[in-house]
């Protein structure tokens, strides 16, 4: 991993909301509410988060003119990373 990916990782797994947002995305398409239900956290969390990873490059909105229905997936920088995330617990 490369110094800038890295920066990106350790991004992630300083927020357990974000490190477990992007373990939810990891090979799957999901709403906000999937994410919120997957993860346990709560849905006006979770679109902050989504925002989060969204700026930082790590994940993306496929739909983002819609108002209702976003779909969120991880870029490809998301998916190299998710798999060295830190699981949190809580």
């Amino acid at each position: 991993m490369d110094d800038e990916m890295l920066v990106k990782l350790a991004y992630v797994n300083i927020s357990s909301y974000r490190a477990k947002a992007t373990k939810s995305l990891k090979d799957t398409v999901k709403t906000p509410t999937e994410v919120a239900e997957d993860t346990g956290i709560r849905r006006n969390h979770i679109s902050k988060v989504l925002r989060e990873l969204k700026e930082s490059g790590v994940a993306e909105c496929i739909n983002e003119e819609a108002h209702r229905g976003r779909l969120y997936r991880l870029t490809s920088v998301g998916e190299e990373i998710v798999d060295s995330v830190v699981p949190h617990e809580k």
